[in-house]
């Protein structure tokens, strides 16, 4: 088993959770079957780009949320704030820059409300 087909499918693994779906959920949306998508999460499969693309495309993220890998040694919390702020990003990318500014906004608001609570 090679470390980046293990790498890619631990990062598959970890944002279909977060996306809180099942192996078999996934691997439906894709035409799979969920031991296929199970092996693929595992490293145990060679794929190919059309099927990383249906892999990409069910769970809604930018090709760059695959290969966002982190060295080892990286702390967990620092590598999920990470993904998180990906993700983010990801849900973002379509929308209009008015919806954007205004999501910028709110989350000044919410941080500062935040900074002002851990200050009293």
């Amino acid at each position: 088993m090679s470390d980046f087909l293990k790498l890619v499918g631990e990062q598959i693994r970890y944002i279909r959770k977060s996306k809180g779906l099942t192996q078999e959920a996934l691997a439906n949306q894709c035409g799979f079957q969920y031991s296929y998508l199970s092996d693929i999460e595992r490293g145990e499969r060679n794929i190919s780009l059309e099927t990383l693309e249906k892999i990409i495309n069910a769970l809604g993220i930018l090709p760059v949320e695959i290969f966002t890998f982190k060295h080892a040694d990286t702390d967990n919390e620092l590598i999920e704030k990470r993904l998180v702020i990906e993700s983010l990003q990801a849900l973002l990318h379509d929308r209009n820059v008015s919806e954007v500014k205004f999501i910028h906004r709110v989350a000044i608001d919410f941080i500062n409300t935040v900074d002002q609570a851990k200050n009293r």
